[in-house]
């Protein structure tokens, strides 16, 4: 009896129930065998959870994403990608995967990122004799940068299933995010090399043309050391945070950039409304079933398992790696955070992992996914948006893979690269 809500969850996955109602009727079923009259205690579960302050922080930078697409920020932004970059071997990879680390500070989510620099960036690429397929796959894993960099939907999503600080996790993905657009415009070098992809640009930008892109750039620019800045001096929670750069993009954007009119600022509330209802649906259903787990004492007893098999948590990270970019390879990322995360964190307290550095080493594990065949939601929205095969685009994206893996690997291995900065900045 006690795995039946399991197994009617994962029968409601293989039939392709949508993730929120797969994961509600499952913690009914629960609720249902405990006692049938017990409905409103499943629905007290769903509501509760809507309740906590900070979960206000998603439709804010939602919110924010949104604004910043259709205000005009990201076109700025791109500019200087290419002001930066352009001169560079394979100029436009580059420019994409240095747009990807700058535009990360605003939009939050790869899956948004990736189908603005499909649309924007993808067809000049093409045109000037890049690869379909391969501008596709660094448009696809560059995305992902914006996973880490704060703000961080999914690092949002964790803090508050694991009741971890959100700031520390937003510190603790700058480096992460950086080392991973280091490792992949690596890549772009050696490929663009081989194949002969020039620069975008004859010659390396003037003093006074990165000025130039910088100046107008500069109110975009201040969204994500704003954010950063504005938690570390105790000024503002990371709900707060969310709400003032969700109203300083609006303003930008009417009144700076006069991109954002009347018609395209209620088009951003609509697609906020929508992609925030689509999230808090999962998250309630999540609240509902997290009381099954703990009724059941499943963490507890996952966690005996684990520990029985190693008490070297090093060895625990590499298998964690493993099992959880395979599960990524199969299952959606959103899912595998809210159904894994009650059940790993007392096993990381056991360990003596710290969970900052475990949100940033899952969000990792989980994007990666999402790039990888046969689900990767971010592959998908990349590859219909630029009609190319899956198949091409694997190919393509092996040597991306390899990158990323690789920087897996020195998140798992060197903890100071994702704790340095939070533990200065939050003493």
């Amino acid at each position: 009896m006690d795995w039946i809500p399991a197994i009617v969850m994962l029968t409601l996955f293989a039939a392709n129930v949508p993730v929120a109602f797969a994961i509600a009727i499952a913690a009914l079923s629960f609720f249902m065998m405990t006692d049938g009259t017990q409905t409103d205690a499943f629905i007290q579960r769903l509501v509760s959870i809507t309740y906590s302050f900070p979960l206000l922080a998603i439709p804010f930078f939602i919110f924010l994403g949104v604004a910043i697409h259709h205000g005009g920020m990201g076109r700025r932004i791109m500019n200087l990608a290419d002001v930066l970059t352009g001169h560079m071997v394979g100029g436009l990879a580059q420019v994409n995967v240095l747009l990807s680390l700058l535009m990360a500070g605003m939009t939050g989510s790869s899956v948004a990122e990736a189908a603005m620099e499909a649309r924007i960036l993808v067809p000049e690429m093409t045109r000037r004799g890049y690869g379909k397929a391969f501008s596709a796959a660094i448009t696809a894993t560059s995305a992902l940068i914006a996973t880490m960099i704060p703000p961080s939907i999914g690092l949002i999503l964790y803090g508050l299933l694991a009741d971890v600080s959100i700031g520390r996790l937003f510190v603790a993905g700058i480096v992460p995010g950086a080392l991973m657009c280091v490792a992949l415009m690596v890549v772009v070098k050696i490929v663009s090399g081989r194949r002969g992809y020039l620069p975008s640009r004859a010659k390396r930008a003037s003093f006074k043309e990165v000025v130039t892109a910088s100046r107008d750039a500069f109110w975009a620019l201040l969204i994500p050391f704003g954010i950063v800045g504005g938690m570390r001096a105790g000024i503002f929670t990371p709900t707060e945070v969310g709400a003032v750069a969700a109203v300083y993009a609006a303003l930008v954007g009417m009144f700076v950039y006069r991109e954002l009119d009347w018609r395209k600022l209620v088009e951003t509330v609509r697609e906020t409304v929508l992609l925030t209802s689509v999230v808090m649906m999962i998250i309630s259903a999540a609240n509902s079933l997290g009381f099954y787990l703990a009724w059941e004492e499943i963490p507890m007893r996952a966690a005996q398992w684990v520990l029985a098999a190693t008490n070297n948590p090093y060895v625990f990270l590499a298998a964690f790696n493993v099992f959880v970019l395979v599960l990524g390879m199969f299952m959606d990322g959103a899912m595998l955070l809210v159904l894994l995360t009650p059940l790993l964190v007392p096993i990381i307290h056991f360990y003596g992992i710290d969970p900052v550095q475990f949100g940033v080493l899952f969000m990792l594990n989980l994007e990666i996914g999402a790039v990888t065949p046969p689900v990767g939601i971010v592959m998908y929205t990349t590859i219909s948006i630029v009609d190319v095969s899956m198949e091409s685009y694997t190919r393509e994206a092996l040597p991306m893979f390899v990158a990323l893996i690789a920087v897996l690997l020195l998140i798992t291995f060197v903890p100071a690269l994702s704790l340095t900065l939070p533990n200065l900045l939050f003493r």
